[in-house]
């Protein structure tokens, strides 16, 4: 993989930090302990566990799978990485508490000093938002990549909601259309229990992007106008359980790559579809979860597609033992990487995909 003209990529980009090169000696699993939001317990006011993401990171480092020196560290974005997806306008209507608290959904937030919300709760955010920005490059130089955060899929370019303030998804593909030779189409899969209204909103009128979005049909956001963005809509009802949804997140998935290969794929993986979770109105295991993501994985590395896996919803406290899981199941499945490598190209695609076919044999159905 190269990119176009170093970090600045092609003529008119700006320098950004977010595409600096990255030891070989790293996973590509991206994440920073800004992501977790911690302020006088404001966070417990919305059914976010908003440290997730640190716990994800504890689970991993327990089991050996990761430590501090193999994790990628996340940069936060900078105005200007925000600017190539979002309007000025929006983002000055960040600098107004009202607006953030409505799109936190954490009322009390309205109160604080507007420089308080930016360290407190929007730092955390635009360090996710950066994270996901960077795990695209890195998907396209090792095969895959893991932001343990973002996947913020209700905000678009100028309208945020449902706890995402910055256009992360949006970001990162923009980001590899401009700046990554050979990246030309993207296919999103997004398998979070609730539309994702912001990317299709973004991308509603760019035939480069492919959109499958398996949903809810009841809840949260029921945007009609976005829905005319995904080519392949898969709606559930209340209470769907593990053998209906993995069958049908395998044939459209099978489906939607056959139908159209992307460069890479954008995969937001949202937990909030577990049995239980008070938004999500789904009910699926946490073993249909670690199916599912591998069920995503696998055929994205029998194909040979890089793919960039988000953490996105997920409201229960067992959700982060979940997400770890599934990643380390992913490893044992021979579909991620367990140690940095010295290759960091293309080359480390068919590596992938070699070890992952030897797999298949010993893979039992759902």
């Amino acid at each position: 993989m190269s990119t176009k003209e170093d970090s600045e990529g092609k003529k008119g980009s700006h320098q950004t930090e977010l595409y600096a090169e990255v030891p070989a000696s790293c996973l590509p699993i991206v994440y920073s302990p800004t992501y977790n939001i911690t302020f006088m317990g404001l966070e417990k006011l919305h059914p976010f566990d908003a440290g997730k993401w640190g716990k994800v990171i504890h689970f991993l480092k327990e089991e050996q799978f990761i430590t501090d020196e193999t994790i990628v560290p996340a940069r936060e974005a900078s105005e200007a990485d925000l600017l190539v997806v979002h309007t000025a306008r929006y983002l000055n209507r960040l600098k107004w508490s009202l607006v953030v608290a409505t799109i936190t959904e954490i009322p009390p937030v309205l109160f604080l000093p507007n420089f308080l919300v930016q360290r407190k709760v929007l730092k955390p955010l635009r360090t996710q938002t950066g994270g996901t920005i960077m795990a695209g490059k890195l998907a396209m130089e090792r095969g895959w990549a893991i932001n343990v955060g973002g996947g913020f899929h209700h905000c678009s370019s100028d309208k945020g909601g449902g706890f995402c303030a910055y256009a992360d998804i949006t970001l990162a593909i923009k980001f590899l259309f401009e700046r990554v030779e050979g990246v030309a189409r993207v296919t999103i899969i997004d398998l979070d229990a609730h539309q994702g209204n912001g990317h299709e909103r973004d991308f509603l009128e760019d035939r480069r992007v492919y959109i499958m979005d398996v949903y809810n049909r009841h809840i949260y956001p029921g945007d009609g106008y976005a829905k005319r963005a995904i080519k392949r809509k898969v709606e559930l009802d209340w209470g769907t359980e593990d053998m209906e949804y993995l069958q049908k997140v395998e044939l459209h998935t099978e489906g939607a790559l056959n139908e159209e290969r992307p460069d890479i794929i954008i995969y937001n993986a949202g937990t909030d579809i577990l049995d239980g979770d008070p938004l999500g109105g789904l009910a699926i295991s946490p073993q249909g979860i670690v199916k599912r993501d591998e069920i995503i994985f696998r055929a994205a590395s029998r194909r040979g597609i890089p793919i960039l896996m988000v953490t996105s919803g997920g409201y229960q406290k067992k959700t982060a033992r979940i997400i770890a899981d599934s990643i380390l199941n992913l490893h044992r499945q021979g579909l991620i990487g367990g140690e940095a490598s010295d290759e960091a190209g293309p080359s480390h695609v068919s590596i992938m995909m070699s070890k992952s076919m030897s797999s298949e044999a010993t893979f039992s159905g759902i």
